[in-house]
């Protein structure tokens, strides 16, 4: 029985859409509105009587920069609700699996981020990220913590979706050039978990190697402008991309001006193909897509 939280939210909804693939499994897709991670006796309520034996946790405070005035919220969403489930997963002796983010590393070094590589968070975001990961591994030091990047899917609220508004809205799109990174095909990720923990089940990796940090993003290397030039093209918009630098472009939270991953840890410890991120944003937009 594997518990998706945040099961409303565009990861969440991925793992929803994938359940019909394993018919296995049972699985319980809870939102804010079904199951409140942040009420610890609501969560240990629901653990008793259901009883999962997995938890994913896709329920997180994304707003980057709305959380410099909501840091509370921030904090509450992605490090008290964190620890309530690892807490309850401790005690029921679940796996938990929770989600993290690029931001939490210094942005400073031109290679791609290892995950033993320094961390040094700028903003409520990324410190409340980095502040959940380490809850959880406190708490559960067998969770597995997977750190990933500019997340999308077909639905949701998401930089593909702006664009696309913005690019048939007005023709003309102006994105930052300078700070640099990797897409992440939410699909993707969501598929890449649910092998991970179907290798644990059939017995071909034990439940102690997923622990610890780990990254995950697709292939390849981009900027935002990069990405928002992919998008147009591949989607058949006919609309200008203009180039800009991050200082033409000031927002209440710094973003990082490198955080492309090295993902050959987890590529190599469950042998996973990671798809190029130019080719998940083309699968986006088939009909026959899973996205």
């Amino acid at each position: 029985m594997i518990l998706v939280t945040g099961a409303n939210g565009q990861l969440g909804r991925c793992f929803r859409q994938l359940a019909e693939n394993y018919p296995q499994w049972t699985f319980l897709a809870e939102g804010s509105d079904t199951l409140n991670i942040s009420d610890n006796a609501a969560v240990e309520a629901y653990f008793s009587t259901h009883k999962p034996r997995w938890v994913v946790n896709c329920a997180a405070y994304t707003a980057v920069d709305k959380a410099e005035s909501e840091p509370e919220k921030a904090e509450l969403i992605n490090v008290t609700s964190v620890e309530h489930l690892a807490r309850a997963c401790a005690v029921h002796g679940a796996g938990l699996i929770h989600f993290s983010t690029d931001y939490v590393y210094n942005g400073n070094q031109g290679t791609a981020f290892r995950e033993t590589d320094p961390v040094a968070p700028a903003g409520v975001y990324a410190r409340t990220k980095l502040a959940g990961e380490k809850a959880a591994l406190q708490i559960l030091p067998g969770a597995m913590i997977i750190r990933t990047s500019w997340v999308y899917a077909r639905e949701g609220h998401n930089f593909v979706n702006t664009m696309l508004r913005l690019g048939r809205e007005h023709g003309r799109v102006r994105v930052v050039s300078d700070q640099i990174g990797t897409p992440t095909c939410a699909p993707d990720l969501a598929a890449a978990v649910l092998e991970i923990i179907s290798q644990v089940e059939n017995g071909r990796k034990k439940p102690e190697e997923l622990a610890g940090t780990w990254n995950y993003s697709n292939e390849g290397v981009a900027s935002w402008y990069d990405f928002a030039h992919a998008i147009f093209e591949t989607a058949g918009i006919q609309a200008v991309t203009e180039p800009i630098e991050s200082s033409e472009y000031p927002t209440p939270a710094a973003r990082p001006p490198f955080s492309v991953l090295n993902k050959s840890r987890i590529r190599e410890q469950f042998g996973l193909h990671i798809p190029h991120w130019r080719d998940s944003l083309k699968a986006c937009f088939l009909p026959e897509s899973h996205i």
